[in-house]
């Protein structure tokens, strides 16, 4: 049975024991029940006794004298919520334009904004920003990565729970995971405002926020590596490595000694686990085992 014939029955009261419980499963019904409940709060005079909206449209039509008997209290409370539903679901499907994109593991997306900006969305990563609204406000939430090519026009905000980067037209990097903060400028220039700190990057700066302290550098790309399937570090944290590792392969990586907090430059690939494991295990002086079970045991060359 569809969402709205269970809806009209549950107003009319006439569930069965077996559609009551579909009906209290649908993700809906808890927005349903809660105008219900509130709409105890309308006071009602006089209403026209009538069974239902047919009834109601036929005695209009006729102009007949309003009869005297009043309707329940339940039946008023039932009919001002088909009225607040309807306007509330009008409402939320007009103006509620807020699109949000995430990537699964191992996943990358490209996104067109309505300004005809362009957002390549890397693994494990998430956008949201309003459609409708956009003309007036050019911002977006990010959680993760994601790579910005930025239509020239008004000021365009990315905001993230580490900080918020501003820009007008420009080429740009955000990666913001956990504690790991990092915003790399390609073309143009951005304002990065985080914490206490605000800085202006120009073409070819690097910004990085570690255990609240903020380093600023140049990078030696002209574009992010991870869009051409490269993972690229820059003195990160290796547990950092080892998280995006798994972030792009999609497995479970067992450490047994493996110095996490020491810093590690270099990538891997996102085509060839062993290739990657292999590129990040030499330089730590590490070794790896990649059993059946889709998971990867890394340990320190003297074990």
């Amino acid at each position: 049975m569809d969402k709205n014939t269970l809806l009209e029955k549950w107003l009319n009261e006439t569930l069965s024991d077996a559609e009551m419980k579909a009906f209290q499963e649908l993700d809906d019904y808890p927005f349903y029940k809660d105008i219900v409940d509130h709409a105890s709060s309308f006071k009602a005079s006089s209403f026209s006794g009538v069974a239902d909206f047919d009834v109601l449209k036929e005695r209009l039509s006729q102009k007949t004298a309003p009869p005297t008997k009043l309707i329940s209290s339940t039946w008023i409370m039932r009919i001002a919520s088909v009225f607040v539903i309807g306007f509330a679901l009008f409402y939320f499907f007009l103006f509620n334009t807020d699109v949000r994109v995430e990537t699964l593991i191992g996943q990358k997306t490209t996104i067109e904004l309505p300004d005809a900006s362009v957002v390549v969305l890397n693994a494990s990563s998430e956008i949201e920003y309003s459609k409708k609204g956009w003309v007036n406000n050019r911002s977006l939430n990010l959680s993760g990565e994601a790579f910005f090519d930025v239509t020239k026009g008004t000021t365009f905000d990315v905001i993230t729970p580490s900080g918020t980067i501003t820009v007008l037209g420009t080429e740009f990097n955000v990666k913001q995971r956990g504690a790991a903060f990092e915003v790399v400028c390609y073309e143009g220039s951005v304002r990065v405002a985080t914490g206490p700190y605000t800085e202006v990057l120009k073409a070819g700066d690097r910004l990085r926020l570690s255990n609240g302290k903020l380093y600023v550098n140049k990078t030696p790309y002209r574009n992010p590596q991870w869009i051409g399937n490269i993972s690229d570090f820059q003195q990160v944290p290796f547990l950092e490595v080892i998280e995006e590792l798994e972030r792009q392969y999609q497995v479970k990586i067992i450490r047994k000694g493996v110095p996490v907090e020491a810093l590690f430059t270099g990538g891997f690939v996102h085509d060839s686990l062993e290739n990657a494991l292999q590129s990040i295990a030499e330089p730590m002086d590490l070794n790896f085992v990649i059993t059946d079970t889709n998971e990867v045991i890394l340990t320190t060359r003297e074990n």
